[in-house]
């Protein structure tokens, strides 16, 4: 399965537009924004729990980073309400289910083979920083290193932002919207941006809250034979 497989074309999905497919397990669906391979893929996701519904257990191979957006996500390892930031390296595992029902969003097979940092922040209590340079932004840290770097951004109500985006970045909006190069990005849109890009968004008239990643489509390619060779 390919699904925004092309990583030199900038991609644009509004998740809430899409229809909910089913997963192998009862209870748990899924709108795919992009996608290579089958079951086992390179994937970024919404991913939606029914109350009392759970996934089997299983290794992430490749690592797994999520977002909790509603309700709570659970594990062996704890409970993960709204607003919890997780990365869950290459060779973890758990059994991933949720008591009330909640919805996240996922990316799977998107590690460097040796990362083994494990993350969990909760995203509404961390501090975020006001950026001297760019007036009504702030950055909340949440993971960086040699590879990638990942956070959120505050932006105040109108407010410009402009990135060169040499190595490539995904945006998912958390709260409020933006307009980037001319396309609305509203409540959980995701854009993708290839290598060599520049962000040119402007935040709307209540603000904006986005998550961004940025460095780690240079290695997209990397990533896609590590999967298939797995």
């Amino acid at each position: 399965m390919k699904i925004a497989a092309d990583f030199k074309q900038r991609e644009l999905v509004h998740s809430e537009s899409l229809p909910w497919l089913k997963s192998p397990m009862q209870g748990v669906e899924r709108r795919l924004l992009e996608r290579v391979g089958d079951e086992v893929a390179r994937a970024t996701s919404i991913v939606k729990y029914a109350p009392k519904s759970s996934f089997s257990p299983h290794v992430h191979t490749g690592g797994e980073e999520f977002i909790v957006l509603e309700g709570v996500f659970q594990d062996e390892h704890g409970d993960f309400p709204a607003g919890s930031y997780v990365r869950n390296p290459p060779q973890s595992n758990h059994q991933p289910g949720s008591d009330e029902g909640c919805i996240i969003f996922v990316k799977l097979w998107q590690f460097q083979p040796n990362d083994r940092t494990h993350i969990n922040i909760q995203m509404d209590n961390a501090v975020s920083q006001a950026d001297v340079n760019m007036p009504g932004i702030s950055v909340e840290p949440l993971f960086k290193d040699d590879y990638e770097e990942v956070s959120v951004l505050h932006l105040a109500p109108n407010t410009a932002y402009q990135q060169n985006v040499v190595h490539g970045a995904e945006l998912f909006v958390l709260q409020g919207s933006v307009v980037e190069n001319n396309d609305l990005l509203r409540k959980h849109s995701w854009l993708r941006l290839p290598v060599a890009s520049t962000i040119n968004a402007q935040a709307g008239s209540e603000g904006a809250k986005i998550w961004i990643k940025t460095g780690h489509l240079s290695d997209v390619n990397n990533q896609i034979e590590r999967l298939q060779t797995a």
